[in-house]
């Protein structure tokens, strides 16, 4: 194949960069990156061999400029690789995995390039640079060294194999999670197993069904989490139990797709790589380049907060066996909150579905607050073409009318689609190059049959507006040079401006314009409103025990010293100790995520930094109290929150970006009370 045949070697045609998928097949992949690796090899090569004495513009800013095509081809492949993984494509990813971490230690282990970061970094007061200028070259310093430039020549070759045997461990993890909830889908045979979803529910899982071939049955397919939307409604007590016992059979069962022995062996190579490293512990090796700073840090947080969760959870379990007259298993808990929250609160959350349209949740709910807030505006672009028809694109415009991106949304499930949903960029926006973003939101919606509107929960408005505050990072950071555009922020404060986006979901102003019934157009009640706003905490201490547990197992695991990694060989034992340790033991509130099919950590970028999510909490409960006190949904506090903290990017130190905008450090009582953990 040659240069000029390949579509991902020449420049797209389309607007703003967007790859033209309709022209690429998988084959055309691994010489696009061959290619393109060769091409920052020569490029770094060439910075690193300069006689020349360092300077921030030949070594720094020159770094930055390297590895342009490679980028590009990345971005375009793994967006691809995680939504619509065909076995082709399965493929190539497991055959590029060894490759890109080779290249990827092939420039951090560069002694001659650390030499020449080294200097600059030593002399960086005497340099006359810019505030980013600095923070990059600060924040490349401690990359290097982090990734282990500063080791001896034998400690690089084994590191170098560590990386690449960990990089095949985390493909094939995520490969056979992909295969193994494909197989566990759960087949109905009749209508009436499945009483109590909607008729959009219905429908999906009839569609899902004949996809497969399967005529007449009906197919539930299975979430990323172990619970389940459909457990809120099946009224069967078996049918609950298929879906729950399928969900949490995933990766642990012997056979082709068994992860179990993948995931042992990825925390016995990351541990001795942290001691290879310096560190003691795989979390003391990620925590230590995070804000938390220490694996005691995030310790201290979760014990605070499990005690109070676990509490919260038991004083719910026995409100839900006082009504139901029966205890409650997991399988249970949904169906009987739901009932519970019917009964005491007069809510019904599964009866709510029909005032949440999701083409009206998108246009008149999630647009409409970015519009209010920002001044931004989406227009949807059917001319041009996305990586799956599924998938659709719209042109962000700012308030003047230039562009300011691209915005794709893929909301459909699909057996090619990892579980979750998640944001990634196309493109980023960079000064030095000249880019604009072109960002993703995937979402695992089940979708019904043609004709028929698709109707969300609750969560899964909650997902919509989460994802899109990610998005809105990617679209938003005005950056000069690319490490530093769009999400590229630390991992444990990447999730606060998604989380501050879900505050905009029951605001008055904003509920009321996109909360209407599918069919008549009446508004939600206002009183129903009132009544989901002052439910607030409740469920608390199930979703906070659930959360804390996972997060718990993620650090338990990464705690381990290499000797303690390699002296554990039973998955569920360990699971059992680990959540008996902080006290979230309950049978009744299993782990949000169980090991063997926890993707966030063993095949995602989460590994010993799963706490995140409550970690950024704390600075979003006090940003959605800050918005409060300063009138809520108004142009100048989105333009100070777009300013001062979504616009900056990874360009500052992000402690120093949020004291900017709040004008001191966040209080972590606004949190306690979210989720009624005050005594």
């Amino acid at each position: 194949m040659t240069a000029s045949s390949n579509p991902l070697l020449t420049a797209s045609s389309l607007p703003w960069g967007l790859p033209d998928y309709r022209d690429i097949e998988a084959d055309h992949y691994l010489p696009a990156f061959e290619e393109a690796f060769a091409r920052q090899r020569a490029e770094i090569d060439a910075i690193a061999a300069n006689p020349e004495p360092p300077t921030f513009e030949n070594t720094v800013e020159a770094w930055e400029s390297s590895g342009r095509l490679l980028g590009e081809i990345a971005r375009t492949f793994f967006t691809v690789s995680s939504a619509d993984a065909t076995p082709a494509v399965q493929a190539v990813d497991e055959r590029l995995a060894p490759m890109m971490s080779a290249h990827s230690d092939a420039i951090l282990l560069d002694a001659r390039l650390y030499g020449r970061i080294e200097r600059l970094h030593a002399t960086r007061e005497e340099l006359e640079l810019s505030a980013e200028q600095r923070y990059l070259l600060e924040r490349r310093f401690v990359q290097m060294t982090h990734a282990g430039a500063g080791l001896d020549a034998g400690a690089k070759r084994r590191l170098t194999e560590l990386n690449s045997r960990l990089s095949v461990l985390t493909t094939t993890f995520e490969k056979n999670l992909l295969a193994d909830t494909n197989d566990l889908a759960v087949v109905f045979d009749s209508r009436e197993e499945l009483d109590g979803l909607s008729e959009g529910e219905i429908s999906a899982a009839a569609r899902a069904a004949a996809d497969r071939g399967l005529t007449g049955a009906y197919v539930v397919t299975l979430t990323l989490f172990t619970g389940h939307p459909s457990l809120a409604s099946l009224t069967n007590p078996q049918s609950r139990r298929r879906i729950l016992e399928a969900s949490r059979a995933r990766g642990s069962r012997p056979g082709p797709h068994d992860n179990r022995p993948v995931l042992l062996e990825i925390v016995r190579l990351r541990a001795e790589r942290a001691e290879l490293l310096g560190f003691p512990s795989h979390a003391a090796y990620v925590t230590s380049d995070q804000t938390a700073g220490s694996p005691d840090a995030v310790t201290s947080l979760l014990r605070r907060l499990a005690a109070a969760a676990a509490r919260n959870a038991q004083q719910e379990k026995r409100a839900l066996r006082d009504v139901l007259g029966a205890e409650v298993g997991p399988a249970d808990w949904a169906f009987a909150t739901e009932r519970v929250r019917a009964t005491t609160l007069d809510i019904d959350t599964t009866a709510l579905r029909p005032w949440f349209e999701a083409e009206r949740v998108l246009r008149d709910g999630v647009f409409f607050a970015a519009t209010q807030l920002y001044g931004i505006t989406f227009h949807e672009r059917d001319d041009l073409p996305a990586y799956h028809e599924d998938a659709r694109v719209f042109e962000v415009s700012d308030e003047d009318g230039s562009h300011l991106g691209l915005f794709i949304l893929d909301l459909y499930t699909r057996d090619t689609k990892r579980g979750g949903a998640w944001m990634n960029s196309i493109a980023s926006q960079s000064k030095l190059r000249g880019t604009t973003p072109i960002v993703v939101n995937n979402l695992n919606v089940p979708q019904p049959a043609p004709g028929t509107p698709t109707l969300l929960t609750l969560n899964e408005v909650t997902t919509l507006f989460h994802e899109f505050g990610h998005a809105l990072h990617g679209l938003f950071a005005t950056v000069t040079y690319p490490s530093f555009a769009g999400t590229s922020v630390f991992r444990d404060f990447v999730e606060f401006p998604s989380q501050v986006n879900e505050m905009w979901i029951y605001r008055p102003e904003v509920l009321a314009n996109y909360a209407r019934h599918v069919e008549t157009g009446e508004p939600i009640a206002s009183d129903v409103i009132d009544r989901l706003e002052a439910s607030g905490t409740f469920n608390q201490g199930f979703a906070t025990s659930e959360y804390l547990a996972a997060a718990w197992l993620d650090l338990a695991w990464h705690s381990l010293s290499a000797d303690e990694a390699a002296a554990v060989t039973d998955v569920a034992a360990f699971e059992a100790a680990a959540l008996a340790d902080i006290g979230l033991d309950d049978p009744a509130v299993p782990p949000r995520y169980s090991s063997a099919y926890f993707a966030h950590i063993f095949s995602g970028g989460y590994s010993a930094g799963y706490y995140s999510y409550i970690w950024s909490e704390v600075l979003d409960a006090d940003t959605v109290e800050w918005f409060s006190e300063n009138g809520g949904l108004t142009r100048p506090n989105g333009d100070r929150f777009r300013q001062r903290l979504l616009g900056v990017g990874g360009s500052k130190d992000p402690l120093e970006a949020y004291r900017d905008f709040r004008g001191r450090d966040a209080r972590i009582e606004p949190l306690l009370v979210r989720r009624g953990l005050t005594v």
